[in-house]
């Protein structure tokens, strides 16, 4: 495992995995390596324009690569919900469920069913994804559900006061509160899963600190050029690559050693760089009490259960 990549990854024909955020950066390079060992992948995307791009230049250096394009919109649940709906009426099992698309830094902004967008995508929507798709997780034999976090959820806390931001706004605190409820997530599910009995596992990743879109969504958003140039040249200096950066979510997929529960990071100096290895989570990601309250609030929120 020291110097794992993808070219470790063992032959996926048979396979299917969605992977929310697939047109682009962590998504996009998690597809391709998925692809190049036969699996199949949805491409779960807001834009389907930029889906289907991306799908065309996949395809352009994999002409055998297997890929479908679903639309999904992590900021609306009936989005979500008709997602899922698409992708059963048409696919009896699902192997890999990447929860691995988010924002980063937005300005104050709201999502369709008015929950703050960064707590709304990061968590709540992939939540309520994961909730509807769980009977064709269950029924998949050793299935495996990973969910991105980040090097922020050690800067996390979870605030039930303002987990929407009813009182206040900070975008970086907003964010660390989305990657800690993602471990939360992470944890609490394989605790329900192992009290059910289930095969599936849930397990979590990190990509350091990598050169992809997700930096400029705020600036954008903000219309900051400022933002935009700083974002460009610290990227530029400091980070590594989006195809490296999607090594330990793939290792937390296809490894066969992986068991649930468990967390995968970069193994160079504080994560932020290097190869994948596990990793142990912030101690407040463990905290069972803050995880089950989460996970109540989680289901009234999105108006969803799990079937466990």
């Amino acid at each position: 495992m020291t110097r794992w990549t993808r070219k470790d990854i063992p032959d996926q024909v048979g396979k299917i995995a969605i992977i929310t955020g697939a047109n682009s950066g962590l998504g996009f390079e998690a597809t391709k390596a998925l692809a190049e060992k036969n699996a199949l992948v949805i491409m779960a995307c807001r834009n389907k324009e930029k889906a289907e791009q991306a799908k065309q230049k996949i395809l352009e250096h994999n002409p055998n690569a297997r890929l479908e394009t679903i639309p999904l919109d992590l900021a609306s649940l009936e989005s979500i919900k008709q997602f899922a709906e698409t992708f059963k009426a048409n696919h009896e099992k699902l192997d890999y469920l990447f929860n691995n698309a988010g924002v980063m830094f937005p300005p104050l902004t709201r999502t369709k069913d008015g929950f703050e967008l960064t707590f709304g995508v990061n968590h709540l929507g992939h939540f309520a994804l994961t909730a509807h798709l769980m009977p064709v997780l269950l029924q998949t034999p050793r299935s495996r559900i990973i969910t991105q976090s980040s090097i922020y959820a050690k800067r996390g806390k979870i605030d039930f006061d303002n987990l929407n931001a009813e009182k206040k706004y900070n975008k970086s605190k907003a964010y660390a509160l989305s990657k800690l409820a993602n471990l939360l997530f992470t944890f609490e599910l394989q605790r329900r899963l192992e009290k059910a009995n289930a095969a599936t596992i849930s397990v979590a990743a990190h990509p350091g600190y990598s050169n992809t879109n997700l930096q400029f969504v705020g600036p954008e958003m903000e219309n900051s050029r400022t933002r935009k140039t700083l974002m460009k040249i610290t990227n530029t200096l400091f980070a590594q690559s989006a195809a490296k950066g999607a090594l330990p979510m793939l290792y937390a997929a296809t490894a066969p050693d992986v068991k649930g529960g468990e967390y995968f990071g970069p193994r160079g100096l504080f994560q932020v760089w290097g190869h994948p290895k596990k990793i142990k989570p912030p101690k407040k990601a463990l905290d069972q009490e803050t995880a089950k309250r989460l996970w109540e609030v989680s289901e009234q929120l999105t108006k969803t259960t799990y079937p466990l």
